[in-house]
């Protein structure tokens, strides 16, 4: 699986976006909240699997330069970790997962701090979804 993140992977659907912050689950692994909402599949190839929003606050961050910062950081490291296990899981289960992830922080992290935290999260994020398809008994 390549590691990209194109177009169709971004969510961009303002009903989607509305529906995932009135009705998604979320929690919190600093640096970032995950608020996600999971949906099943009627068509057996579904692509893109997964899609998603990276925010950063203006309130916390009043320079364009600093979120772009931060927001370049948060999709790299998302890049590079959502095929690991994200992807496969949810093209097992055949689901799509509509997801937002917010930068929380109070100041710009290093690189590497940033690119673990997005492994942990992406972990936690899969064990959450796998709690969500349980539940619905899918």
């Amino acid at each position: 699986m390549r590691n990209t993140f194109t177009k169709e992977e971004r969510l961009c659907a303002k009903k989607r976006i509305d529906t995932l912050f009135k009705s998604g689950s979320s929690f919190v692994l600093y640096p970032f909240r995950i608020v996600f909402v999971l949906e099943k599949n009627n068509e057996i190839d579904i692509f893109p699997p997964c899609q998603s929003i990276i925010s950063v606050s203006k309130r916390r961050f009043k320079k364009a330069v600093d979120r772009n910062t931060i927001k370049r950081m948060m999709r790299e490291s998302y890049r590079l970790h959502k095929s690991n296990d994200l992807i496969p899981f949810l093209l097992k289960h055949n689901v799509t997962l509509y997801l937002a992830i917010q930068y929380v922080g109070k100041q710009i992290l290093a690189y590497d701090v940033f690119h673990t935290a997005m492994d942990k999260m992406l972990k936690k994020l899969q064990d959450e979804c796998a709690d969500a398809y349980l539940e619905k008994g899918n």
